[in-house]
């Protein structure tokens, strides 16, 4: 297997350390101040990438904080090494620069991406670039084992709509269904698809079909479950409780067994996780493998659904699909200092007087989990302190988790305004000498220089 270094191990702890003890934390109930107006996926504030994919515009400092998300396009992605894959400080919005964006350490083995779990991380998540607002989307994957080790297939919006494939490291033989309206944690949604061959060690084919109506999961081609929208009816909140809202496709995976969960999230994923286990011992981490990935958008000319345009807004906080705008807003920051608010914002000029900044740019993994069912850091759906709550019955986040002009050796978005092409300046690479990064931070950047 290939091998990751001490200093990109301890990388994938600090992603969570660094942002876990400084970033303020955000809720329906407790909005983002203006200074760092956006809320991320793991439900804490800052700008630049947690301005991107899972900026939650309902609990930012206002809709349009949130960097507008790029409208769904038809990709066959091949997964067979990792030349689409950007890390998430090296990434600044344009979906033609990459396919995937990464936290943790994805790598190339025999011939397919593997997601890795290094002992005392929280894994390895990737999301696609470009949203679906409907549609299909396959992924041919292999998934972890062992007690405690989850791997994880799914769609999650901005608002934490989402719909899951997920795997419990001891049931090899069975892909659990589920999905959630906004993050609600009710694991009545759930569903198994039983049957499967070992899931570890096997390929299949895991596929969800998602239209206004009705949700399929499909495994080897054969429809497992299908969940009706007419039967998710809320009469209490009146609303259907249906997932409906542009969603980045994420596959991961994480410690569902880790100290830090709550016991519901430990037992769920089949006990504790094991940091030197046998398959530790033999590869040096956890890993699932991933094979090809398709995503075919809904084909309709009439919202909900559409992908006219060049990327999804949000007009209104109710976050439904009738609030959805399919427009052409931009969605590429000038750098990672840069929110809806002011995309064109930059870096300090390095003589200046003013060359550093202590604000939070790289959102991390509180928990590892890649959705957030309602469990995000500082309790999505509630205010407060943060959920570490699970269910045996379902899964939860734990304690919440054609190119564009290459510039220079890295990936980078939008090179061309304000600088020239032997120095420029917006390059969505990690900045450290500019953000005055802690320890942390600088290990890090190094670990996404060794994975690249």
């Amino acid at each position: 297997m290939p091998s990751i270094s001490t200093v990109a191990a301890l990388a994938c702890l600090g992603a969570s350390a660094v942002v876990a003890q400084t970033a303020p934390t955000c809720s329906l109930t407790k909005k983002c101040p203006e200074d760092a107006p956006c809320c991320s996926q793991y439900g804490q504030c800052g700008v630049g990438a947690y301005c991107l994919g899972g900026c939650d515009p309902r609990m930012s400092f206002s809709l349009d904080a949130c960097v507008p998300a790029p409208v769904c396009e038809d990709r066959t992605l091949a997964m067979t090494d990792t030349s689409g894959i950007v890390d998430v400080g090296k990434y600044l919005g344009d979906p033609s620069s990459a396919d995937w964006v990464s936290q943790g350490i994805p790598l190339t083995y025999n011939g397919n991406v593997i997601l890795t779990m290094p002992p005392n991380s929280v894994g390895t998540v990737l999301a696609s670039t470009v949203y679906m607002w409907y549609g299909n989307v396959k992924a041919r994957m292999k998934t972890g084992k062992d007690a405690g080790v989850v791997t994880a297939f799914i769609l999650l919006s901005d608002v934490k709509d989402e719909i899951d494939y997920e795997w419990v490291g001891t049931e090899l033989d069975i892909a659990q269904t589920n999905y959630y309206f906004q993050g609600i944690p009710n694991y009545m949604h759930s569903g198994n698809i039983t049957g499967v061959s070992n899931t570890n060690t096997e390929w299949h084919d895991y596929e969800i079909r998602w239209t206004p109506d009705k949700v399929e999961w499909y495994l080897d081609g054969k429809l497992g479950r299908t969940q009706l929208k007419a039967d998710t009816w809320n009469a209490t909140a009146n609303q259907w409780d249906f997932p409906q809202t542009p969603a980045r496709v994420q596959l991961s995976i994480w410690p569902g067994g880790a100290a830090s969960n709550g016991q519901g999230t430990i037992d769920w994923a089949g006990g504790p996780i094991d940091w030197d286990s046998d398959a530790i011992k033999q590869d040096k981490y956890y890993f699932a493998s991933v094979g090809e990935v398709t995503i075919e958008c809904y084909q309709t000319k009439t919202a909900p659904g559409t992908n006219s345009g060049k990327s999804y807004t949000y007009n209104n906080w109710l976050g439904t699909n009738n609030t959805v705008v399919d427009g052409d807003k931009n969605t590429v920051l000038k750098s990672l200092l840069g929110s809806g608010l002011d995309m064109d914002a930059d870096y300090p000029s390095a003589s200046g007087t003013s060359a550093q900044t202590s604000m939070e740019v790289i959102p991390g993994l509180s928990g590892g989990g890649p959705g957030t069912n309602g469990q995000a850091a500082g309790n999505a759906q509630a205010g407060g302190s943060s959920s570490n709550s699970g269910s045996g019955s379902g899964s939860g986040s734990g304690s919440s988790g054609s190119g564009s002009s290459n510039c220079n050796d890295g990936f980078s978005q939008d090179c061309g305004t304000g600088s020239s092409s032997s120095n420029p300046k917006n390059e969505g690479a990690r900045q450290e000498h500019v953000l005055g990064a802690s320890a942390f931070a600088a290990l890090i950047a190094v670990a996404g220089m060794l994975w690249l």
